[in-house]
């Protein structure tokens, strides 16, 4: 059969390179499963108008199912794109005067860009039961760890005791984040632009709410112009997806710093690690590194979509073609990197004696020191903290004779006359007593990080039960798509 698309207006077909350079077919499938879907949704809808009679319905939807049960294999590549090519098949399978009544009232242009937004949107359904995975899994850890002590740093330098709980929350309260964020980008996804045509609707008497629903889609794109062009939900969700992995990325340093002798805090489990071909000894973080490695193929993605669409002018142009391999790109490298870094945080090997060896080390207690001498004295902070910044000089253990003599060079007097003792000193200075001090909402304290913990357990819950809905109501659609399909044929 001649080419379906070029065989009216255009007299010649494009050679290899041309081909090559035009087709999207690599790309698209991603989006074949999606294809068949809005297929037979247009197609019903079609039927339901008025628009196609009902054999002509029924023959075009057996034909789309054999094609889906084939698979993409069935299709030839040699088109442009998936969709020529699957509406070539169709036509193939059922006649011309059947099958090429499917495209009625409808463009590439409406149908690609649904079909990339049901796609994606499965992507972030996925996404964000994986980053609840991930959330699990530092919940779980940190469950464990309310008292295992370990330094907290600022620029890298040792800077108060925490607990490893503690930290782990940080890292979980960030993924929380990234969860609300997948899940609201999902909100503007979810839209169905088809029905808008090329760009200025149709003058068949289409049911866009129609197709929208049996889509699972949560509302419509109205303008038809904007419907077609825009790609602001790629862009959004990159953005979204590059916030993810540069908090993945985070995570992932500190593993790879944790696991050099030279803090000894973890050790990776051995599917998660390497050797060296020639240095036997070495035992490499490589999944971690490549976590690392990959945010930057997803920030790459995200200023490849932003060049891709800034000065395209309404309304469609060739060049979102290159805009969502992009979009593939980043989200499977986000979505791998969430999966390995669950699997990592699950399995690795805490040292909890470094950890609570090294807590202390660089004089992590100075500030609680300052604080005591605020609270049972009286003088300023500011002044508290020039007195200690005093005794951090030297590499002992301050007591309250040194205290009170540099208190006594800077403000005349020693602190123990105005109530400081040395039993308050030893105490400040005990990283456990400083921790659990520090016990108000979003502190280190055990206490504080249990209540934390299971705030955030009972908060997952909600999470995941919401993410059960948006499956639940698309699936649902589905299946009335299927089964309408069904009586039809």
């Amino acid at each position: 059969m001649s080419n379906i698309l070029r065989r009216g207006r255009l007299s010649s077909s494009p050679d290899e390179d041309i081909l090559n350079f035009t087709s999207s077919m690599s790309a698209d499938k991603w989006i074949f499963e999606a294809d068949i879907l809005v297929d037979l949704a247009h197609t019903l809808m079609l039927k339901e108008q008025g628009i196609i009679r009902h054999d002509d319905c029924s023959k075009i939807l057996c034909g789309l199912m054999h094609v889906k049960e084939g698979g993409i294999e069935l299709l030839d590549h040699s088109y442009e794109d998936i969709h020529i090519s699957l509406e070539s098949r169709l036509i193939d399978i059922v006649g011309e005067e059947t099958g090429g009544r499917m495209h009625s009232g409808r463009s590439r242009n409406d149908e690609v860009a649904t079909c990339i937004r049901i796609r994606l949107r499965d992507e972030l359904l996925s996404l964000m039961e994986e980053l609840v995975g991930l959330r699990l899994a530092l919940l779980n850890r940190a469950s464990v760890h309310t008292e295992t002590l370990m330094p907290g740093f600022t620029h890298l330098q040792h800077a108060q005791p925490t607990t490893f709980a503690h930290h782990l929350l940080a890292h979980s309260g960030a993924v929380a984040r990234d969860t609300e964020r997948v899940t609201d980008a999902f909100s503007r996804v979810n839209r169905s632009p088809l029905g808008a045509a090329a760009f200025a609707s149709t003058g068949f008497d289409l049911d866009r709410q129609r197709t929208a629903s049996l889509l699972g889609f949560s509302g419509l794109l109205e303008n038809s112009m904007d419907a077609v062009s825009s790609r602001d939900f790629l862009i959004e969700t990159a953005s979204v997806l590059a916030n993810v992995m540069v908090n993945l990325s985070r995570m992932a340093e500190e593993l790879v710093l944790w696991s050099t002798p030279e803090f000894g805090f973890i050790e990776l489990h051995d599917s998660y690690s390497s050797t060296s071909s020639i240095m036997p000894q070495k035992k490499n973080p490589d999944t971690a590194e490549l976590i690392r490695g990959k945010a930057g193929t997803v920030m790459g993605s995200l200023m490849a979509l932003l060049t891709i669409c800034k000065a395209l002018p309404l309304s469609y142009n060739r060049d979102l073609q290159e805009a969502t391999p992009n979009m593939w790109r980043s989200v499977e490298a986000t979505r791998s990197a969430v999966r390995i870094m669950t699997g990592i945080i699950g399995s690795m090997k805490v040292n909890t004696d470094a950890m609570a060896d090294k807590a202390t080390a660089g004089f992590t207690t100075a500030t609680e020191l300052a604080d005591t001498m605020v609270r049972a004295t009286g003088i300023p902070f500011r002044t508290a903290h020039q007195i200690v910044g005093v005794l951090a000089r030297s590499s002992r253990v301050p007591t309250l004779k040194d205290v009170d003599d540099v208190s006594g060079r800077i403000l005349g007097a020693g602190l123990s006359g105005r109530g400081l003792t040395e039993e308050m000193i030893m105490e400040a200075l005990d990283p456990v007593s400083n921790i659990r001090r520090r016990k108000i909402i979003g502190g280190p304290s055990p206490d504080e990080t249990s209540r934390a913990i299971s705030s955030s357990l009972e908060e997952l819950g909600k999470v995941r039960s919401g993410i059960r809905e948006l499956n639940a109501s698309i699936e649902n659609s589905l299946k009335c798509l299927f089964d309408a399909a069904e009586s039809c044929m």
